[in-house]
């Protein structure tokens, strides 16, 4: 189980109170007040795999936290990336690290977790 993490000085009024960035290169991803905030525990890939996994075996960890984009064109820079059950995962555009949440297939909403991304103005 991953630890708890405290993002309640992320949240304004249900939306992100900053700018969404990636973590690896500061690429914007998500302007403030774009993102509804979200929680729903979902298994997303870890970052790093192991060499020795198969395209079947991907090591993951379970993530509550999430921002909730519901139409792709509100994102300022993301890529999508594997298709896996349903969901294509988010990655960085800039630099391609990842994957930074999911895009449900179904429902053509996007969810970037909050552990993955920073959140500052500049």
């Amino acid at each position: 189980m991953t630890e708890e993490a405290d993002f309640s000085e992320q949240i304004t009024d249900g939306k992100n109170k900053s700018n969404v960035r990636c973590q690896f290169c500061n690429c914007l991803m998500l302007k403030a007040q774009e993102g509804t905030y979200n929680q729903e525990e979902v298994d997303v890939p870890l970052m790093t795999q192991k060499q020795d996994r198969t395209a079947d075996s991907l090591n993951s960890e379970p993530l509550k936290d999430f921002w909730l984009v519901k139409d792709m064109m509100t994102f300022e820079n993301i890529g999508f990336s594997n298709t896996v059950d349903g969901r294509k995962f988010l990655v960085c555009a800039d630099c391609e690290r990842g994957p930074v949440g999911y895009h449900d297939l179904s429902t053509r909403h996007c969810y970037l977790a909050l552990k993955r991304v920073v959140h500052k103005d500049t």
